[in-house]
């Protein structure tokens, strides 16, 4: 039997959306050459999939939106957290 949606019992939903993001995300990433490379790719990834992509399943909210976390990010977003993550360190 196949279930309609995630609400409707037991099922592999998320565990499968995870696995197709991340392999997606993996088939990029064989050229690298380097590990540190690659473990930076991954680290932007994990900001870009908790801080700045919108999931429909959170009513287009970020993770960190729903849990709380509002960074006021405006615009190119990607560069908003740069600058924000910049003047933080010191460096703006």
């Amino acid at each position: 039997m196949k279930l309609k949606n995630i609400r409707e019992g037991t099922n592999n939903n998320i565990v499968e959306r995870l696995h197709g993001t991340v392999k997606e995300r993996l088939k990029v990433m064989r050229g690298l050459d380097r590990d540190e490379t690659a473990q930076r790719m991954l680290e932007a990834n994990r900001i870009y999939y908790n801080y700045l992509r919108p999931h429909q399943a959170l009513n287009g909210k970020t993770p960190a939106e729903k849990a709380g976390i509002d960074l006021r990010l405006e615009g190119n977003k990607w560069i908003a957290l740069i600058r924000k993550g910049s003047k933080e360190c010191g460096r703006f």
